[in-house]
């Protein structure tokens, strides 16, 4: 006759040979699933250290074209915009070191630049934007007359557009000394912009950014920017919009230029104005711009080639 105890001590042995085998089987497949991470992960440090080296090669590559470029600069723009005119605006996060190398490369392409005007971070702050549009609107100069667009960077652009630019059919200005120093004056009292000295109008303008803004209400900010730039573009001869690696993401202000068909057909950008050839290739689309073209330009994955006649690799 089989007891109780005979039960319990059956169970519980029928518990332990199951849990040995557990015990067991987990240590054979951890010794065999530890053996194989770590060989993965061996692969992959070696993958790593390749790709890092490929980095590295490929940066110094770039630097050291980045320096022929430098070295070369001037004898490529030398002539393309002789005797021409062009007004700098720049946004408050441009970093000097590229405003700097750029007026000097402009003026070794032949032309002048007749003065420099920062848009402060208050041009583009959505909170800000009701006011803006009230002192452009007052500022308005005779004659001038503006678009029905509502936003603010369109209409600033009108207003900056027809005091900074010469007229691109006669290269006359298109309003009074009186009514450009009434424009400056009252943004720079606004608190949206700094001019620096005698500022003049010319036929041509770069608008140069800086990184693109970040946070809450960025991309309101790259379409004020962006709408700012076009607008200042069909108020002269051309206008081309400069900025660094990041600002023709979907969110920078060279981003969403390029998205809009209507904006990119007629204004010009760079992404990698950072850089020597980024520069140069600035003062070529100033040049294409006279001729009445536009085109996208530098190293983002948006842009149609490095530089104006130059497609980009793979297209």
């Amino acid at each position: 006759m089989i007891s109780l105890r005979y039960h319990v001590v059956s169970i519980a042995a029928c518990f332990l040979a199951l849990a040995v085998g557990v015990v067991l089987g987990s240590t054979a497949l951890n010794g065999s699933l530890m053996s194989g991470l770590s060989n993965q992960k061996d692969d992959l440090a070696k993958q790593v250290s390749d790709l890092e080296g490929q980095r590295n090669a490929l940066n110094a590559r770039l630097a050291d074209a980045d320096a022929f470029a430098g070295s070369q600069g001037a004898r490529i723009v030398s002539g393309l915009l002789d005797k021409r005119s062009v007004v700098l605006v720049t946004t408050e996060d441009a970093k000097p070191a590229d405003r700097d190398a750029l007026k000097q490369l402009i003026g070794q392409s032949g032309a002048s630049v007749t003065g420099e005007v920062q848009l402060t971070a208050s041009f583009s702050d959505p909170s800000k934007s009701d006011q803006l549009r009230q002192i452009v609107t007052r500022l308005q100069p005779a004659g001038v007359q503006f678009p029905t667009a509502p936003d603010s960077g369109t209409l600033a652009g009108a207003l900056l557009g027809s005091v900074l630019q010469l007229n691109k059919d006669t290269a006359k200005p298109q309003s009074s000394p009186e009514e450009l120093t009434a424009a400056l004056s009252g943004l720079t009292d606004g608190g949206f912009v700094k001019a620096a000295g005698d500022v003049k109008p010319a036929q041509l303008a770069v608008v140069l950014i800086g990184a693109q803004a970040t946070g809450d209400g960025a991309g309101d900010k790259a379409a004020t920017i962006a709408r700012f730039a076009t607008q200042l573009d069909r108020s002269g001869a051309g206008t081309v919009l400069a900025g660094v690696p990041g600002s023709a993401d979907g969110t920078g202000a060279i981003g969403v230029v390029r998205a809009d068909t209507s904006a990119t057909s007629i204004l010009s950008t760079v992404d990698n104005v950072d850089t020597s050839a980024g520069r140069i290739t600035t003062v070529l689309a100033l040049r294409e711009q006279l001729e009445g073209a536009s085109g996208r330009y530098g190293l983002a994955g948006n842009a149609q080639g490095p530089a104006p006649g130059v497609k980009q690799p793979g297209s």
